[in-house]
């Protein structure tokens, strides 16, 4: 393989940044494997963030309602508790400032770049490392390279014909312009997803008009949340262990609907029923109700909390268009139904490219070979975390670790145990210049893990952004999470070829 530009076997070139341990992302994974190498006594490594602060896609979405959909209780690290959550369901900016006080907490800030996008990255298979090339041009080499990118960190626009023609402000949930005034316009939203129920009710109340593009309609269920009482903080921070236990508790009754996901898919029976009576309850008008009931099985997409979602239509400003888009004009959007409605404002609630990690950045291992082409038919990854021919790259929240029915954080520190612990094996074995998942164990768990998915009701055919365009589900984890974190408690070298260094 050629040469990588700047290094040699002989010397490494100064104007390189040389460490250990490379991480891409200051969202909950990036950071939790940066306080998890610290605390193990490796301080050699640095994080690379795109952005200007840390908080990963909690500092990008700060659409106007933004919150989390998982207890507060179990949206933090398990060796960070924090005791005084506003809300049972905790908004945005308090995650982000949670997320914030972990970095000051624990002395990450140095190790950070901002403003520090990656372009590539590519494996040099004579010295064992990966050199990291930012779009500015900075250069880093490392041994190890860990993404903690995310799948939800690169926007998804829909193609409609004449996008670029609109004269009019338009923005994604996900890039919300809070210096624009949404006073007296006539906006559009294309998306019914999970960031567009949060926002809807809040750019309801600011606007003259306003039309919610639908093209299937979610299951909404109520959300269960609320404020937390002073007096309940004080609990949590003074009673030995009550907190634990309240997280606890909060786990395994989020942990046991993955059954309703998956062999026990009657469960979800009693949920619709649970839909359908909130509907009727809060929606009187019988042809909007028909609009937002939902005509495919519960679960196969993802299933939505909301409190003041489907109120918002009740309002005489707020209409809901089910017909499909046509074309978007200079001043509007054209419905295939002939009807134009005349915006002045589009907002996309049009969610994530999950399916297409790590894009736009480019990746290539042993042999020249790029990462996405060898995904060209959907992402898969031992685990979830390493990748053949991809040596000394791991990935946290990559291919099948998504969840629909418990806590990121905890699959995420799970991912980060393991990878740590390849980080010490590597490290304690100065003979060994890199490890790479041997492809048979690679396929035999992405084979396993396929023919479990088939039989969960995400593949019921309704069409969602946990399938790819080959219709492989590269997103979801089909188990308990538990079982997940068993498979990740240790790191079996043998399931690695172990490439020594020349003698």
């Amino acid at each position: 393989m050629e040469k990588l530009q700047g290094e040699n076997e002989g010397a490494l070139n100064q104007d390189i940044i040389h460490k250990d341990v490379v991480i891409i992302g200051t969202g909950f994974g990036g950071l939790g494997m940066g306080i998890k190498l610290k605390q193990s006594g490796n301080d050699d490594f640095v994080i690379l963030e795109k952005g200007k602060g840390s908080g990963g896609c909690w500092r990008e979405n700060s659409y106007p309602g933004a919150a989390c959909d998982v207890p507060s209780l179990l949206y933090s690290f398990s060796f960070e508790p924090k005791h005084d959550w506003s809300r049972a369901f905790a908004p945005q900016k308090e995650i982000e400032g949670y997320l914030k006080h972990c970095e000051k907490k624990y002395q990450l800030s140095s190790h950070i770049h901002f403003n520090s996008e990656v372009a590539s990255a590519q494996f040099n298979e004579s010295l064992g490392r990966w050199l990291l090339t930012t779009i500015s041009g900075k250069k880093i080499s490392a041994r190890i390279f860990v993404s903690a990118c995310g799948q939800l960190s690169l926007p998804a626009m829909p193609k409609i014909a004449g996008m670029e023609n609109f004269n009019g402000k338009v923005m994604h949930s996900a890039h919300w312009d809070h210096d624009f005034s949404l006073a007296n316009k006539s906006v559009a939203v294309i998306g019914t997803g999970a960031s567009a129920i949060q926002f809807v009710p809040e750019v309801a109340k600011q606007v003259k008009s306003l039309h919610v593009l639908q093209r299937s309609a979610p299951y909404i269920l109520p959300k269960p949340d609320r404020a937390y009482s002073a007096f309940e903080q004080s609990l949590l921070k003074i009673i030995p262990g009550f907190q634990k236990l309240r997280r606890l508790g909060v786990y395994v009754q989020y942990e046991a609907r993955v059954l309703g996901f998956s062999s026990l898919q009657f469960i979800m029976n009693h949920a619709k029923k649970q839909c359908a009576s909130f509907l009727k309850k809060t929606i009187s008008d019988p042809v909007l109700r028909e609009k937002l009931t939902p005509n495919y099985s519960m679960g196969c997409k993802r299933i939505l909390i909301s409190n003041n979602y489907l109120a918002t239509f009740n309002q005489d400003h707020v209409s809901l268009e089910t017909g499909a888009i046509e074309k978007i004009k200079e001043n509007g959007i054209v419905l295939k139904d002939g009807r134009t409605l005349e915006v002045d404002t589009i907002i996309y609630g049009t969610g994530f490219k999950a399916t297409e990690f790590l894009t736009p950045m480019t990746v290539t291992g042993l042999q020249g070979k790029a990462l996405n082409d060898e995904w060209k038919k959907g992402a898969e990854a031992y685990l979830g975390i390493t990748v053949k021919d991809f040596p000394n790259f791991f990935m946290l929240y990559g291919p099948n670790t998504n969840l629909g029915h418990n806590s990121i954080v905890y699959m995420l520190e799970s991912q980060i145990r393991y990878t740590l612990k390849a980080i010490k094996a590597l490290n304690e074995a100065p003979k060994v210049k890199y490890l790479n998942i041997r492809e048979a164990k690679q396929s035999v768990f992405n084979d396993h893990l396929q023919r479990k998915l088939k039989n969960t009701v995400w593949q019921k055919g309704c069409g969602s952004w946990y399938i790819n365009d080959e219709g492989k589900n590269t997103v979801n984890w089909p188990d308990f999470t538990f079982k997940y974190r068993h498979k990740t408690r240790a790191i079996n070298l043998k399931d690695y070829h172990l490439v020594k260094k020349a003698s």
